[in-house]
């Protein structure tokens, strides 16, 4: 009877014990999460990714003259890989001579045209004044021919004489008009060849010129350098099926690699802490392990909205102070921007600053107790703020807020 008891009183017992030892502890408060301050170098960064490019270029343009023959938009029909290396006179690309041809073609045809045009005009020149030459000559012999029936009739009545020398005074007159008849269709005539055959030489000379388009569409470089293919407007790069214009004739650019800047854009709220002449660590993501160090060159002044966005976005652009072989235009740069550095500051993360009417302050460990401390802060980064009054080196502050201390007073920095 007695073991009975104790097994039934026991049992329970023992239960409320595990029990106790595995669920009784989570009523307990969590421990208050702390930090210590500490004394460092103090760095405010913005870092913003870019796009490196060379401040000096040479462009590779299309035939200048498809201004002068009116070819609007002509197509890329091949291009060798970006990041080739040429040298002066090595084959870069083509250009899509469809538009070219067909100009050939029509000028051909013109040309024939203007050229039987040219020998009709002359045959018929030729076969005019030949009729005209010959009418003078009958002039002429008729002439001849009434003076010596003049000179023989000095015995004849002289109604008859009187006659001879009419006719051969209107034989004259004809004579001097035919001449000069001839003079004026002579030179109607030589003023039609020559318009003629201007026509023929103007045709001529164009058709040449369009043979000399058609064979610079095969583009070669003029210099030695890499190849980068040339953007469009929108920023994209032209490529076979793209068209070059008579206004924007680049299909390539050869880039000086010793002249080197990163192009990026930083956001409203960065863009008020950087200037020009701020120092950069150009970082790059195809070479984890290279950085080179640049200068802000440019701060832009308005900004620019992202497509698709009403974000706006302000350039900056970074000067390359070192060269490094393996950088290439195009690739993609890390800028970590410095804003603000200094050595030897006592530091606190943000998390351990709290405000109450417009006072800073930390809950700072005092003992067995805890403080409300104002603090006098000074720059911060996205961590971080440099405390310049109201804390030491090694005091522990709380990250987060204690309980029951919202009516605590906070001691004054005075």
């Amino acid at each position: 009877m007695n073991k009975k008891k104790l097994l039934l009183f026991g049992i329970p017992i023992v239960l409320i014990l595990v029990g106790y030892t595995l669920f009784g502890n989570t009523a307990d408060e969590d421990v208050a999460i702390t930090t210590k301050v500490v004394k460092g170098e103090f760095v405010n960064e913005v870092i913003i990714s870019g796009e490196a490019q060379s401040t000096s270029l040479k462009k590779i343009n299309g035939p200048d003259d498809i201004r002068k023959f009116k070819l609007r938009d002509v197509k890329i029909q091949d291009l060798i890989p970006e990041g080739s290396l040429v040298k002066e006179g090595d084959y870069v690309g083509r250009l899509d001579p469809s538009e070219v041809n067909e100009q050939i073609l029509d000028a051909q045809l013109n040309l024939e045209t203007a050229q039987s045009k040219y020998t009709q005009e002359q045959l018929d020149t030729t076969l005019t004044l030949k009729q005209e030459r010959t009418a003078i000559k009958d002039l002429l012999f008729d002439i001849q021919e009434n003076k010596l029936e003049l000179k023989q009739s000095i015995y004849e009545p002289p109604a008859t004489i009187k006659k001879l020398e009419i006719n051969i005074e209107r034989l004259e007159r004809d004579l001097k008009e035919k001449t000069e008849d001839y003079k004026i269709k002579e030179q109607k005539a030589m003023a039609k060849m020559v318009e003629v055959g201007t026509e023929v030489s103007k045709i001529s000379k164009m058709l040449e010129e369009l043979r000399n388009l058609q064979k610079s569409f095969t583009i070669h470089s003029d210099a030695n350098g890499m190849v980068t293919y040339a953007k469009n407007w929108d920023g994209s790069k032209r490529k076979v099926g793209s068209s070059i214009s008579m206004w924007d004739p680049a299909i390539a650019t050869l880039p000086d690699l010793t002249k080197m800047e990163s192009k990026t854009y930083a956001n409203e709220v960065d863009i008020r802490k950087i200037k020009k002449d701020l120092p950069v660590i150009i970082g790059f993501d195809a070479f984890p392990e290279v950085t080179v160090k640049g200068t802000i060159t440019n701060v832009a002044n308005v900004g620019e909205e992202k497509r698709g966005s009403d974000i706006k976005l302000f350039q900056v652009l970074v000067n390359f102070d070192e060269n490094n072989e393996n950088v290439r235009p195009g690739m993609t740069t890390s800028n970590r921007i410095l804003i603000h550095k200094e050595e030897e500051v006592l530091m606190i993360p943000l998390e351990a600053v709290f405000s109450q009417d417009s006072i800073s302050f930390v809950y700072a460990k005092s003992g067995l107790s805890i403080d409300k401390k104002e603090i006098e802060m000074g720059e911060s980064n996205l961590d971080v703020v440099i405390i310049k009054n109201g804390l030491n080196e090694n005091e522990v502050v709380y990250l987060s807020k204690p309980e029951g201390l919202e009516e605590k007073g906070i001691l004054s920095l005075n």
